[in-house]
């Protein structure tokens, strides 16, 4: 009869250690691919890898990302590298949703508008999604397609 006063406490504490909750476990983040040799070297000041949220902008995944300057005139690259073409040109429509007007640009298969008040540019090449924000279309555009013969 002792023991049963036992009883109901040993069964709280079975319940209490059955109901504990389970470690969460956290997703590996993609360590993300220093891509600055895609990026080009004339006028640029700084080049980083942003592990996460190029731009700052939460629908974009990390990538390498560079500031350049020209002529008193300041703007950046970015390039992001996914897991195949199917993937950058999925990214890409993500990347037109952030922009204010975009206009499709035939020739090299993206957009251009503003992001944010500026003026932004944006292209698929192969797996990658890469970006000039900062110059206006046309000079976005000379920009863009130097840029683009450097990915391969």
């Amino acid at each position: 009869m002792a023991g049963m006063r036992f009883l109901p406490a040993l069964l709280a504490l079975l319940l209490i250690a059955c109901d504990s909750p389970k470690p969460v476990e956290k997703t590996p983040v993609k360590e993300v691919r220093n891509d600055t040799l895609l990026l080009p070297a004339t006028d640029q000041v700084s080049v980083r890898v942003v592990q996460d949220h190029v731009l700052g902008e939460a629908k974009l995944p990390g990538g390498t990302f560079a500031e350049y300057e020209s002529k008193g005139k300041k703007y950046q690259l970015f390039v992001i590298r996914t897991d195949g073409n199917q993937d950058a040109a999925l990214l890409l429509l993500t990347a037109k949703s952030l922009i204010e007007n975009p206009e499709y640009i035939a020739h090299m298969g993206g957009y251009a508008g503003t992001y944010k008040g500026a003026p932004f540019y944006t292209f698929a090449k192969l797996q990658f999604l890469a970006g000039v924000a900062g110059l206006p279309k046309d000079e976005a555009d000379t920009v863009a397609r130097q840029f683009a013969a450097k990915i391969k």
